[in-house]
C-alpha cells in the first residue's frame, strides 16, 4: 500500500526488453538507502518490486500486461519517474490510500500554468468517470491529488498543482498530449461494486 507522497523524483537509466518482460533500472539515490530486494515499490504509481538494488539504483521486473496498460511502456532512458516506498503503519498517514494498481491512462489536454499553481486537465477512460467526485481523491502517475472538477459530458478531469507537487514530481515534465497513469479512490470501487452486486442479487 502507498499513499501518493513522492518521496523521490528518480530517472530510468536503462530498459532491457524480453519476450514477456522488461527490467527497468532506476536511479533514486535517496529511496534506495531504504530498499532491500523483495521490496514494493511504486514507479509512477504501478506497484513493482525490487529485484536489484545497488548504491544508488535499484531494478524492477515488469511484466508485458503492466508495460500495456500503463505509461510504463513508454518510459525511455532519461525519463523522469516518481519513486514511492510502500507505507509503514507507524507513519502519518498523508495523502491517501493508493494501491499501485492502475486503472487507466489519462491524456494531458490541457496545462496552464499560474503564478503559485498550475492547471492541469486529462482527459480519462470514461469508464472511471463513476469513481471520481469533485474534491475527493486521485493518483495520477501515483501522485495524490485532489479532484478540482469533473466534466462527465467530456471525461475531463481538472487538477491544480501547487509549486511543492510541481518540485518533488515528473508531473511538471508533463505537456499536452502526454499520457498519465490514473489509480481511483479503492473506496469509490468497493461501494460500486457492493451497489452493483446488491442490484443484481434483488
Amino acid at each position: 500500500m502507498f499513499t501518493g507522497l513522492i518521496q523521490e523524483r528518480g530517472e530510468v537509466i536503462d530498459i532491457q526488453h524480453g519476450e514477456t518482460s522488461a527490467i527497468i533500472t532506476i536511479r533514486a539515490p535517496r529511496s534506495v538507502e531504504r530498499v532491500v530486494l523483495g521490496d514494493s515499490i511504486a514507479i509512477n504509481g504501478v506497484c513493482l518490486t525490487a529485484i536489484e538494488v545497488n548504491e544508488e539504483s535499484f531494478a524492477a521486473d515488469v511484466m508485458v500486461q503492466t508495460l500495456r496498460v500503463t505509461n510504463l511502456g513508454q518510459l525511455t532512458p532519461g525519463a523522469p519517474v516518481n519513486v514511492e516506498l510502500s507505507a509503514r503503519l507507524d507513519s502519518l498517514m498523508g495523502g491517501h490510500i493508493v494501491q499501485g494498481h492502475v486503472d487507466g491512462i489519462a491524456e494531458v489536454i490541457e496545462h496552464t500554468p499560474g503564478e503559485k499553481w498550475e492547471k492541469f486537465v486529462l482527459r480519462i477512460p470514461q469508464h472511471l468517470s463513476p469513481f471520481i467526485v469533485n474534491q475527493g481523491s486521485i493518483a495520477l502517475d501515483g501522485v495524490s491529488l485532489t479532484v478540482g472538477e469533473i466534466n462527465d459530458v467530456t471525461s475531463a478531469v481538472t487538477v491544480w498543482l501547487i509549486p511543492e507537487t510541481l518540485a518533488k514530481t515528473n508531473l511538471s515534465n508533463k505537456r499536452v498530449g502526454d499520457s498519465v497513469n490514473v489509480e481511483v479512490d479503492v473506496l469509490a470501487k468497493y461501494v460500486q461494486r457492493l451497489i452493483s452486486k446488491a442490484v443484481r442479487d434483488e
